[in-house]
């Protein structure tokens, strides 16, 4: 295998967290190996309508976060069909909130696998939860700076190997990818919230379109921002960057999910990476 040529740091980043810890990943990299690092963010559905093409000599460095213990569904099929890897090397990054990454991490280098990329490395790293402040809250911290930064450190040694990277990694034990995870609510039971979408209070609207702007789907009306006519993936951009905090979920499934993970899941979640 080659030194790279061009790092590429792509993500699918709603509310930014991915998005800054493959860039820290990328920079790092591409400093320590001399190679110029370009951003490519996938969040938004018109950046999402082209087919991307990469060479061999081509380290893509590729995140997205964790939705229920997978890869985004709605997000899955651009995945799959949008990358053409041609012998690239790829570097899998999930992001998850401080409850697990499931199987989030295997499904991604598989389908980047799937996509004629060779999947070397990969890292599942824990960050604030989108649906509370009481998840993960101040994720990533210092700590996990430091490991990010050692993930970099190792990641841009191996590279300059030329006999390493022909190997795909293999995640945890190599188990398969798994089911969607179910969410539970208060009681513990299965919970269901699929059609559950943001509401709007009128009286704090100013119709900035902020939510519009920012929304990876494309679901919410522009026209009348309070209307979302497509599908929402419960992301949180809305909610958490309108800036007079008009976008709110009032759905009790939904709801009683968010107090079954503020109950069970505010232990610090342990990051984890993996190389071939």
């Amino acid at each position: 295998m080659m030194i790279p040529v061009r790092i590429h740091a792509v993500f699918f980043s709603p509310m930014g967290s991915t998005r800054r810890i493959v860039s820290t990943v990328a920079r790092s990299v591409g400093q320590q190996l001399g190679c110029p690092v370009v951003h490519d963010d996938i969040t938004l559905p018109a950046a999402r309508e082209h087919v991307r093409t990469y060479d061999a000599s081509d380290i893509v460095i590729y995140g997205t976060p964790t939705y229920a213990g997978r890869v985004p569904n709605k997000i899955l099929p651009v995945v799959q069909t949008g990358f053409i890897g041609n012998g690239a090397r790829a570097v899998p990054i999930v992001t998850f909130g401080n409850r697990s990454y499931d199987s989030s991490l295997t499904e991604l280098c598989e389908v980047l696998s799937s996509s004629g990329f060779v999947a070397v490395a990969a890292g599942a790293f824990a960050m604030r939860h989108v649906f509370s402040t009481r998840i993960g809250t101040g994720r990533p911290d210092r700590a996990d700076t430091d490991v990010i930064t050692q993930f970099s450190n190792i990641l841009a040694g191996k590279l300059q190997d030329t006999s390493w990277g022909k190997n795909r990694v293999i995640i945890k034990d190599g188990s398969p990818v798994a089911g969607y995870y179910t969410p539970l609510g208060a009681d513990g039971k299965p919970v269901q919230f699929l059609k559950a979408k943001p509401k709007t209070d009128r009286a704090l609207c100013t119709d900035c379109k902020v939510c519009a702007k920012n929304c990876p789907t494309g679901a919410i009306d522009y026209a009348d921002v309070s209307a979302v006519p497509g599908t929402c993936i419960k992301c949180q951009a809305c909610v958490l960057k309108c800036p007079t905090h008009a976008k709110y979920f009032d759905d009790e499934a939904f709801l009683s999910h968010v107090a079954m993970l503020e109950q069970h899941y505010t232990a610090r979640a342990v990051p984890e990476y993996f190389f071939s």
